[in-house]
């Protein structure tokens, strides 16, 4: 009830399509940064947001840079299989698997399942944590799944717990050897927005589990033994559901919170009329941080440098930046305080 109130009043919320557009971009990368961090992505939320807006590269971060890509592209897929109302297929799964993993070779590609065993083993230790069913298993386990997920929306199994199960499932099969919990949390996406609980895209369920890694880890680990064959196919998930549930309640409470407060801030439209189109987009550009440099300006419209350091000066002239550090290497620019007041 928690999460259909939520839903709801969300639904309700009279918002601009740029608002709209704001807060789900902003999910799309909060999902993006929580889904890598939590197998290990080194990349703050800054530096993820950096790569995928402004493609800004860090020395020796390839393969986190790469994860992180990646995730943004299954999602950006993943919105494009729900505009067009396209079911859960096994091959769907496994193209979003190929571009969560960069090796999707454009369109159309697609990860075949593992062909050998692999074991989840514990980071310090080494012990192990779980050990998946056999790769001969992989295929009929996965064609289950699928099948299920069809069958389970025709017989009216609520969505919140149809994506519950397709997570803790796919987890449990462990299709890949890299990989499957990313593909899960992005398969539990796209069963709540095929679903009707897209909630706009302004949520993300990666940030709760996030939040709490260990309790993420108690709650899908059911079972009497780590071994698949041992009672994991048969285990009482309750404890997982009940946490799933209690995670996408969580989650849509806090858009609701977020998104009526973004509703009821002051019209700022008349401020923005007065800026020109690059000036608007330049906007974006302070979200992150109180000082830019003409190299981010160069960066975000694809300009030569010497152009964007005589914009960033025309911009002085005309009262839309301030000079913060005269330095002629490193020069950095705020917002005008005037229009600073204003858009606050």
């Amino acid at each position: 009830m928690r999460i259909e109130a939520a839903r709801q009043n969300v639904i309700e919320l009279p918002m601009t399509p740029k608002l709209q557009g704001r807060l789900r971009e902003t999910a799309r990368l909060q999902s993006t940064h929580y889904s890598t961090q939590i197998e290990g992505n080194r990349l703050t939320l800054e530096e993820a947001i950096g790569l995928i807006e402004r493609d800004e590269h860090l020395p020796a971060r390839q393969r986190d840079e790469r994860e992180v890509l990646g995730y943004y592209r299954g999602i950006e897929e993943l919105e494009k299989l729900v505009l067009a109302n396209a079911p859960i297929t096994e091959r769907r799964i496994q193209t979003l698997h190929a571009l969560i993993m960069g090796s999707g070779r454009g369109k159309g590609g697609a990860t075949p399942y593992r062909d050998g065993q692999n074991v989840i083993r514990e980071g310090r230790g080494g012990a192990i944590v779980y050990m998946p069913p056999e790769a001969k298993d992989v295929p009929g386990l996965m064609a289950d799944l699928a099948a299920w997920l069809e069958q389970s929306e025709s017989e009216g199994l609520p969505c919140p717990l149809r994506a519950a199960l397709a997570h803790y499932q796919f987890a449990t099969i462990h299709p890949y050897y890299d990989g499957n919990g990313r593909t899960a949390r992005l398969l539990t996406t796209f069963v709540l927005y095929l679903g009707g609980y897209d909630l706009k895209g302004f949520y993300s369920l990666e940030e709760y589990y996030a939040r709490d890694l260990q309790g993420y880890y108690r709650a899908i680990a059911v079972g009497p033994s780590h071994n698949y064959y041992v009672g994991r196919a048969d285990a009482d998930v309750t404890s997982w559901v009940e946490y799933f549930c209690a995670g996408m309640a969580e989650s849509f409470e806090s858009v609701q919170r977020r998104a009526k407060d973004e509703a009821g801030k002051k019209d700022r439209s008349q401020v923005l009329r007065r800026l020109n189109p690059r000036q608007r987009k330049a906007l974006d550009l302070f979200q992150l941080d109180v000082a830019i440099t003409a190299a981010h300006v160069a960066a975000l419209f694809g300009l030569q440098p010497r152009t964007a350091r005589e914009l960033c000066a025309q911009w002085v002239t005309d009262g839309f930046l301030v000079v913060l550090d005269p330095s002629k290497k490193a020069r950095k620019y705020g917002l005008s305080r005037a229009l600073a007041r204003e858009l606050e």
